[in-house]
Protein backbone atom coordinates (compact mmCIF):
# COMPACT_ATOMS: atom_id res chain seq x y z
CA UNK A 1 0.00 0.00 0.00
CA UNK A 2 1.50 3.39 -0.96
CA UNK A 3 1.58 6.31 1.45
CA UNK A 4 -0.88 8.12 -0.82
CA UNK A 5 -3.59 5.83 0.60
CA UNK A 6 -3.06 7.50 3.99
CA UNK A 7 -2.87 11.13 2.86
CA UNK A 8 -5.91 12.29 0.93
CA UNK A 9 -5.29 15.10 -1.54
CA UNK A 10 -7.50 17.35 0.60
CA UNK A 11 -5.16 16.65 3.52
CA UNK A 12 -2.15 18.27 1.85
CA UNK A 13 -1.68 21.98 2.62
CA UNK A 14 1.08 23.77 0.75
CA UNK A 15 0.77 27.06 2.65
CA UNK A 16 0.19 26.49 6.34
CA UNK A 17 -1.20 29.54 8.11
CA UNK A 18 -0.19 28.37 11.59
CA UNK A 19 2.40 30.25 13.60
CA UNK A 20 2.72 27.78 16.51
CA UNK A 21 3.02 24.06 16.97
CA UNK A 22 -0.45 23.72 18.51
CA UNK A 23 -2.02 25.82 15.76
CA UNK A 24 -0.55 23.52 13.11
CA UNK A 25 -2.01 20.50 14.91
CA UNK A 26 -5.47 22.07 14.71
CA UNK A 27 -5.01 23.18 11.10
CA UNK A 28 -3.99 19.72 9.92
CA UNK A 29 -6.70 18.00 11.95
CA UNK A 30 -9.24 20.23 10.21
CA UNK A 31 -8.10 18.84 6.85
CA UNK A 32 -8.68 15.30 8.14
CA UNK A 33 -12.13 16.22 9.49
CA UNK A 34 -12.88 17.72 6.08
CA UNK A 35 -12.29 14.30 4.56
CA UNK A 36 -13.76 12.30 7.47
CA UNK A 37 -16.45 14.47 9.12
CA UNK A 38 -17.39 11.64 11.49
CA UNK A 39 -14.00 11.87 13.26
CA UNK A 40 -13.93 13.81 16.52
CA UNK A 41 -11.43 16.67 16.18
CA UNK A 42 -11.05 17.10 19.96
CA UNK A 43 -10.12 13.44 20.46
CA UNK A 44 -7.59 13.63 17.62
CA UNK A 45 -6.07 16.82 19.00
CA UNK A 46 -5.87 15.32 22.47
CA UNK A 47 -4.03 12.26 21.08
CA UNK A 48 -1.47 14.35 19.20
CA UNK A 49 -0.84 16.74 22.10
CA UNK A 50 -0.51 13.85 24.55
CA UNK A 51 2.16 12.22 22.38
CA UNK A 52 3.93 15.53 21.76
CA UNK A 53 4.04 16.23 25.51
CA UNK A 54 5.98 12.98 26.00
CA UNK A 55 8.57 13.79 23.33
CA UNK A 56 9.03 16.43 20.66
CA UNK A 57 8.32 14.97 17.21
CA UNK A 58 10.68 17.20 15.21
CA UNK A 59 12.68 14.29 13.80
CA UNK A 60 14.75 15.75 10.95
CA UNK A 61 16.05 19.22 10.20
CA UNK A 62 12.94 21.30 9.54
CA UNK A 63 10.56 18.33 9.58
CA UNK A 64 8.15 17.14 12.29
CA UNK A 65 5.94 14.04 12.44
CA UNK A 66 3.33 14.60 15.14
CA UNK A 67 1.23 11.50 15.68
CA UNK A 68 -1.03 9.77 18.12
CA UNK A 69 -3.28 6.81 18.78
CA UNK A 70 -6.95 7.64 18.73
CA UNK A 71 -9.90 5.26 18.75
CA UNK A 72 -12.09 7.63 16.70
CA UNK A 73 -10.11 7.02 13.50
CA UNK A 74 -10.34 3.87 11.43
CA UNK A 75 -6.92 2.44 10.62
CA UNK A 76 -4.46 5.22 9.91
CA UNK A 77 -4.98 8.67 8.41
CA UNK A 78 -2.62 11.53 7.77
CA UNK A 79 -2.24 15.15 6.80
CA UNK A 80 0.77 17.01 5.51
CA UNK A 81 1.54 20.71 5.55
CA UNK A 82 4.31 23.03 4.47
CA UNK A 83 5.27 26.39 5.96
CA UNK A 84 7.43 28.79 3.99
CA UNK A 85 8.28 30.89 7.06
CA UNK A 86 8.75 28.00 9.47
CA UNK A 87 7.02 27.18 12.73
CA UNK A 88 8.79 27.27 16.12
CA UNK A 89 8.58 23.69 17.31
CA UNK A 90 10.78 23.45 20.39
CA UNK A 91 13.70 22.20 18.30
CA UNK A 92 16.86 23.95 17.21
CA UNK A 93 15.34 25.25 14.01
CA UNK A 94 11.85 26.04 12.78
CA UNK A 95 9.83 23.31 11.11
CA UNK A 96 8.89 23.76 7.45
CA UNK A 97 7.18 20.42 6.83
CA UNK A 98 4.71 18.74 9.19
CA UNK A 99 3.50 15.20 8.56
CA UNK A 100 0.71 14.24 10.96
CA UNK A 101 -0.47 10.68 11.55
CA UNK A 102 -3.45 9.47 13.56
CA UNK A 103 -4.17 5.80 14.02
CA UNK A 104 -6.43 3.53 15.96
CA UNK A 105 -4.74 1.56 18.77
CA UNK A 106 -4.98 -1.67 16.76
CA UNK A 107 -2.68 -0.25 14.06
CA UNK A 108 0.57 -0.26 16.04
CA UNK A 109 2.47 -2.63 13.73
CA UNK A 110 1.22 -0.91 10.61
CA UNK A 111 2.20 2.42 12.19
CA UNK A 112 5.83 1.27 12.39
CA UNK A 113 5.78 0.30 8.70
CA UNK A 114 4.31 3.70 7.79
CA UNK A 115 6.95 5.53 9.84
CA UNK A 116 9.76 3.61 8.10
CA UNK A 117 8.30 4.47 4.67
CA UNK A 118 7.88 8.10 5.74
CA UNK A 119 11.51 8.26 6.85
CA UNK A 120 12.57 7.07 3.38
CA UNK A 121 10.34 9.70 1.80
CA UNK A 122 11.46 12.54 4.08
CA UNK A 123 15.13 11.78 3.42
CA UNK A 124 14.67 11.65 -0.36
CA UNK A 125 15.78 14.33 -2.80
CA UNK A 126 12.29 14.18 -4.28
CA UNK A 127 10.76 15.33 -1.00
CA UNK A 128 13.15 18.27 -0.81
CA UNK A 129 12.08 19.29 -4.33
CA UNK A 130 8.38 19.01 -3.43
CA UNK A 131 8.94 20.90 -0.21
CA UNK A 132 10.48 23.75 -2.20
CA UNK A 133 7.16 24.31 -3.93
CA UNK A 134 4.71 22.11 -5.77
CA UNK A 135 1.06 21.34 -6.15
CA UNK A 136 -0.96 19.02 -3.94
CA UNK A 137 -1.06 16.65 -6.92
CA UNK A 138 2.76 16.61 -7.12
CA UNK A 139 2.90 15.69 -3.43
CA UNK A 140 0.25 13.00 -4.00
CA UNK A 141 2.25 11.63 -6.95
CA UNK A 142 5.35 11.46 -4.76
CA UNK A 143 3.41 9.65 -2.04
CA UNK A 144 2.33 7.11 -4.67
CA UNK A 145 6.00 6.13 -5.09
CA UNK A 146 6.54 5.31 -1.40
Amino acid sequence: MPLSDIFGRECIKLDLESKTKHEVFTELIETIVGQYPEYDREEMLKAVISRENRMNTAILAGIAVPHGYCSVVGGIVGAMGFSRTGIPYGSREPVHAVVMLLMDPLSREYHLWVLSRLLELLNSKSFAAVQAGASPQAVKDLLDRF
